[in-house]
């Protein structure tokens, strides 16, 4: 790449001119800024140290040594302690066909090793999928495809909680106020029919808490007092002694909401390599707790409680299992991590999770570094932030969530009447138009999604999201619609989209160097993201890309020109970007429609 020959070049003219060493890592080479002529720019006030001289003069030496030495700069200037090297113009057009002869450009090689185990979405069984799950599905598929471009071999897991108070709180309101109803006879979803039961567990259950405090209960009494908590409770209890009717019931209230998840699944294009239960693993965690309790490492109370004391390492104590006996979320993670391990053996096994759970991996690791899992340093914790609506946040308690379904329901609608209100479909037939909103809809969620930096917290407007003209996916689906649009035209016109080695231009206009210059960033662009882990870096290059691209489509006639070997040049970069725009998007789990 030319950044590292500038680097070693940079690294001699040091040593020539101040015969002094330094490595290239010490150098500040960065790309010029837009509003600067240059390409990169190399900032020299860390070597005046070894030159002794002034800013200005520092840069003009180096600079004069990097014309010698590299053909591929055709001059410099220097802005105070800033030299800005400018590379010539076929540099980039010899550049732009070399990396495009690859033909998985941008994407690295498969490295050799241990897998990557990628956890993401984590439902419970109580409840449909709702915003927040939106978003951590869309991040961990992003991110699986992210990693896979850079050459890891990456497993996708899923970990269903289909055990645990919640769910049992599902499973006494459908006993209760159920009348034997079912998602064929309801009509509704199998996921939001136990979603219906958990709000209403919660409704009964505050009425009760309420009428407790009338009588002279303190809140914390009466939440524990409350004969609907009791019965769950008691339900719970049940289920980890097998309870024949116990288990019959769980079977069948999971059962549905499983085959809700994977219907919200298969349309949002989000998938698994393997799906783990919490009922599955919960009993391996307890054995190491019990292991940990017989080692020493963690204590058992008065009433039979067995805690993790971390107070020694700046956090509390931990409750791994209960007074009675029954586990916790943090017991079965125990568990569930030592399986991934036995299964795959992976060099890291990361949990897409959101931020409110960063205590909860913290004690995960301590704890299970105490129970000797030199495994415990390679769990790493992508904690993303919540999503809001224009409304507030969500609570599924209380019924205020925004359901997934009904999420991409209103994502197709915004998009089809979007989309007609812009005349975009008027030549399509009733079936392609569908599609169409469909792959707009699910382009404008993803991409709106996705493109925040997943530690910061976000605010999701559907209508904003369908914008054909700002930074949005539609915008980007419209620019890929286009060049083929105008690919199909060159082919008409009897130009090869790949390009021939015919007599090349000897320079670039400037719109033609900025779309080559970003096409170029495409293989770092990828290697970025994945070493940050952050899906955003793609989205946002794709949405550069797409407004320079544009750019560049409006004031140069790609097709209209005399000189054909400009022509050929035109339509190489109208067809390497579109090839770039799709990877892109495709690594965010993104279509990109031909015609819009």
């Amino acid at each position: 790449m030319i950044e590292k020959k500038l680097l070693e070049v940079i690294c001699s003219a040091v040593e020539y001119l101040y015969q002094q060493r330094v490595l290239p890592e010490n150098l500040g080479l960065e790309k010029t800024r837009k509003e600067i002529d240059g390409d990169y720019t190399l900032v020299v006030f860390s070597l005046l140290k070894f030159s002794k001289k002034a800013p200005e003069i520092t840069a003009t030496e180096i600079g004069t040594y990097l014309m010698t030495k590299m053909p591929e700069i055709v001059r410099f200037n220097v802005i105070k302690g800033f030299l800005n090297l400018i590379l010539s113009d076929t540099f980039w057009i010899d550049l732009l066909i070399s990396e495009s002869k690859q033909p998985e450009f941008g994407f690295h090689k498969q490295i050799s090793g241990p897998p990557i185990v990628l956890e993401y979405s984590s439902p419970n069984t109580n409840k449909p999928l709702h915003l927040g799950h939106i978003r951590n599905n869309l991040l961990g598929y992003s991110l699986a495809e992210i990693l896979k471009a850079n050459g890891h071999h990456v497993i996708k897991v899923n970990l269903v909680n289909d055990r645990g108070i919640h769910i049992c709180k599902s499973m006494l309101a459908y006993m209760k106020w159920g009348n034997s109803e079912t998602p064929d006879s309801s009509g509704l979803k199998g996921d939001h029919l136990i979603g219906k039961y958990y709000v209403l567990f919660d409704k009964k259950y505050k009425e009760e808490i309420r009428g407790l405090m009338d009588k002279g209960l303190t809140e914390e009494e009466a939440e524990k007092q409350a004969p609907l908590m009791v019965e769950a409770q008691e339900i719970l209890r049940k289920w980890e002694a097998k309870d024949h009717e116990t288990l019959e019931l769980w079977r069948k209230m999971n059962s549905w909401a499983n085959e809700g998840f994977i219907t919200t699944y298969k349309r949002l294009g989000v998938n698994f390599d393997k799906i783990y239960f919490e009922s599955s693993t919960y009993l391996l965690g307890k054995k190491l707790v019990i292991e940990g309790l017989e080692n020493g490492v963690l204590i058992r109370k008065e009433d039979g409680s067995v805690w993790a004391d971390l107070r020694d390492e700046n956090l509390d104590e931990k409750v791994l299992l209960r007074s009675d006996g029954t586990s916790v979320y943090m017991t079965q993670d125990l568990g569930t991590a030592q399986l991934r391990y036995d299964d795959f053996h992976p060099s890291s096994m990361i949990y897409v999770v959101g931020n409110e759970q960063n205590y909860h991996f913290d004690v995960l690791k301590k704890v299970l570094a105490r129970l000797g899992k030199e495994y415990a340093s390679r769990i790493f914790h992508l904690s993303y932030g919540m999503v809001e609506l224009p409304e507030g946040r969500m609570k599924s308690r209380e019924g205020t969530v925004v359901d997934a379904d009904d999420l991409m329901d209103e994502m197709f609608f915004t998009a089809e009447s979007t989309t007609r209100e812009l005349g975009k479909v008027d030549e399509l037939s009733k079936e392609e138009a569908s599609q169409l909103f469909n792959t707009i809809g699910l382009g404008a969620l993803k991409y709106f999604i996705l493109k925040v930096d997943p530690k910061k917290n976000m605010l999701f407007d559907p209508r904003e999201s369908i914008d054909f003209n700002g930074n949005t996916g539609p915008f980007i689906q419209y620019t890929y619609a286009r060049i083929c649009s105008l690919l199909e035209k060159a082919k008409a016109a009897g130009f090869h989209l790949k390009y021939n080695h015919g007599a090349k231009p000897e320079s670039l206009l400037s719109r033609e160097k900025e779309v080559i210059k970003l096409l170029a960033q495409f293989p770092e662009i990828i290697k970025e993201a994945g070493v940050e882990l952050n899906p955003a870096v793609v989205a946002n290059y794709s949405y550069d890309l797409a407004k320079v691209f544009n750019q560049f489509y409006q004031e140069i006639p790609v097709l209209k020109e005399s000189d054909k070997n400009k022509i050929k040049l035109r339509v190489y970069i109208t067809f390497m970007t579109m090839d770039v725009i799709k990877k892109s998007m495709s690594l965010l789990g993104i279509e990109v429609p031909s015609k819009m």
